[in-house]
């Protein structure tokens, strides 16, 4: 009982947490959009999420295993501090860029999925592989969003970032994401936890959907006009 309310502590004090962070983060950039602080508290989380979930990894020869174990002391801190996240970013989206479907859908499912793994102690170690799954390729997702406000929209530098994200992406969450899957739902873990690791890999498969088209149009407009230094970008702008 009582790690159960260390747990949501931990998780209240992190959404706080976020959210001052945000709101330092926006008093700083004042002058940028809204979405470019929420992606700057967005890309702190990913670095952090990585770290803590690298940390939390009991054993590097085989990071998946124990299967449908109990999360460990640093295992559950780590799902507290990305659900207080989750929680701050899918109520920061709504006031921002508005209502997403796949987005939103994304945060329930990890919000869910998380919560019955620490609700059942079931999926410790397949929850903190799926957060590096998921993260790894996150501050690269908000680096070319970055990169276009800061005026280097069709430069070589965003090109770089659009195709760095799109491999780590596709290595990630559609070879990485399937056999996680696989071996999350191969395991004695609850039907409410196997059910969010399919839902969050058809997110995954639908996102992928998207940065192939995203990847070849960036590439097709490349190969037509030509790409801007960013030298020359910030001159033109």
């Amino acid at each position: 009982m009582g790690e159960e309310y260390d747990v949501v502590n931990l998780i209240v004090m992190g959404v706080i947490s976020w959210t001052t962070l945000f709101l330092f983060i926006r008093k700083i950039f004042s002058k940028r959009s809204f979405g470019f602080c929420n992606r700057l508290v967005s890309t702190i989380h990913a670095i952090v999420a990585v770290i803590l979930a690298s940390l939390s990894v009991e054993d590097w020869s085989c990071p998946v295993c124990p299967l449908a174990s109990a999360p460990s002391l640093k295992q559950r801190q780590t799902l507290a501090v990305t659900s207080a996240y989750l929680i701050y970013d899918m109520i920061c989206c709504l006031f921002g860029d508005g209502f997403s479907f796949d987005n939103t859908f994304h945060h329930l499912v990890s919000i869910i999925g998380i919560a019955a793994g620490l609700a059942f102690q079931k999926c410790g170690s397949e929850q903190v592989a799926a957060l590096l799954i998921t993260e790894i390729s996150s501050p690269f997702l908000h680096a070319r969003e970055l990169l276009k406000e800061l005026g280097y929209r069709d430069t070589d530098l965003n090109l770089a970032a659009d195709m760095t994200f799109g491999v780590i992406f596709s290595v990630a969450r559609m070879v990485g994401g399937p056999y996680l899957t696989f071996l999350t739902l191969s395991a004695h873990n609850p039907m409410l936890i196997k059910a969010m690791a399919i839902g969050l890999q058809l997110v995954s498969a639908f996102w992928f959907y998207k940065i192939v088209k995203m990847v070849k149009y960036k590439l097709g407009k490349a190969r037509k006009v030509g790409l801007h230094s960013p030298l020359q970008t910030a001159k033109l702008d």
